[in-house]
């Protein structure tokens, strides 16, 4: 059973877990920004947590059933409607054929998820269905969706009538705390400088895509120093190494750029701290304009960090 798309949204797009093994020759991992509520769209409708779920930034597509099927909204705070009345997220639901959902505006959050039993069946590629734009690889023919595509679903019957516990949805704020590991190249910051990255608040900036998401509002010093062979004129410039996802380059100074699931693998700007896994769904769902405090904290406590959020998703995929 195919589902119509009549309104694409904005940048929707097909996603699962993500490719892993090849960031080293440049394809980075891609996969759900918010992996969490990507899972928990899976588990609602009675799929495995890496089915592959559609994607959508800021503005939720209009979808059309073409048979009866159970579909599940996760993600950012929207308005959900089928055929015109009001629907709950975080919950699975039964449509039948002809039946229209569609979304009202966000409300908080940025990107919302969306499942439908049987998983969205296009072809994988380097082991997922994951699209990635710069590679025009995976997903819908290698794009985001357009009106009228015609998107083919795996064949299982789901399970309506499930819920996520009210305590177990994230609640998306204009204001957040990301936790970072300090590193690689933070010595090449001034002690005004660490101040500036780590005891003031960011604003998000409009440039906040599956890429990397850049925010405003300091400006960091760094230690002068004759740049070595190989680097370039800017003082945050280094002589090229990888990018770890959810590193924090500062290109100029002024604008801390997080890599996400699209990012580059590696380049000439210093990171100067990295997101710790555990949080990089938070910066997934943050909006322009959130204000952000980079938090820094110990490898230990990120991976404790880490421990917590797997036990999360382990949580959640036992709920059934």
């Amino acid at each position: 059973m195919p589902v119509e798309i009549i309104e694409p949204g904005l940048a929707t797009s097909i996603q699962d877990l993500g490719r892993q093994g090849f960031y080293n020759v440049g394809i980075p991992p891609s996969g759900a920004v918010d992996r969490y509520a990507a899972i928990a769209a899976n588990i609602l409708v009675g799929n495995g947590p890496g089915e592959a779920v559609f994607e959508s930034t800021y503005m939720g597509p209009k979808l059309c059933f073409t048979e009866p099927g159970v579909v599940a909204v996760t993600g950012a705070q929207a308005p959900v409607f089928i055929n015109g009345t009001a629907a709950p997220s975080w919950e699975s639901l039964q449509v039948a054929a002809g039946d229209v959902l569609s979304f009202g505006i966000f409300t908080a959050g940025a990107r919302v998820y969306i499942a439908v039993a049987g998983g969205l069946n296009v072809p994988i590629v380097l082991g997922s269905r994951s699209h990635y734009a710069l590679g025009a690889i995976g997903g819908f023919e290698g794009r985001n969706l357009l009106a009228g595509d015609s998107i083919p679903i795996g064949q299982l019957a789901g399970t309506p009538g499930r819920a996520v516990p009210e305590d177990m949805r994230p609640v998306h704020s204009r204001e957040v705390d990301v936790r970072i590991v300090l590193g690689l190249y933070d010595f090449r910051l001034s002690e005004n400088g660490l101040s500036a990255l780590i005891d003031k608040p960011w604003q998000l900036t409009t440039v906040a895509d599956r890429i990397g998401f850049r925010y405003a509002g300091n400006t960091l010093e760094w230690v002068p120093r004759e740049q070595p062979f190989g680097a370039g004129s800017d003082p945050s410039n280094i002589t090229d190494a990888p990018y770890p996802v959810g590193s924090i380059q500062v290109p100029a100074g002024t604008e801390p750029i997080i890599l996400h699931r699209d990012a580059v693998s590696g380049g000439g700007y210093a990171q100067v701290g990295t997101v710790i896994s555990a949080d990089m769904d938070l910066v997934g769902q943050s909006s322009p304009g959130t204000k952000t405090k980079f938090r820094p904290v110990s490898i230990d406590e990120a991976l404790d960090a880490r421990r917590k959020y797997m036990d999360r998703q382990r949580k959640l995929i036992q709920l059934w």
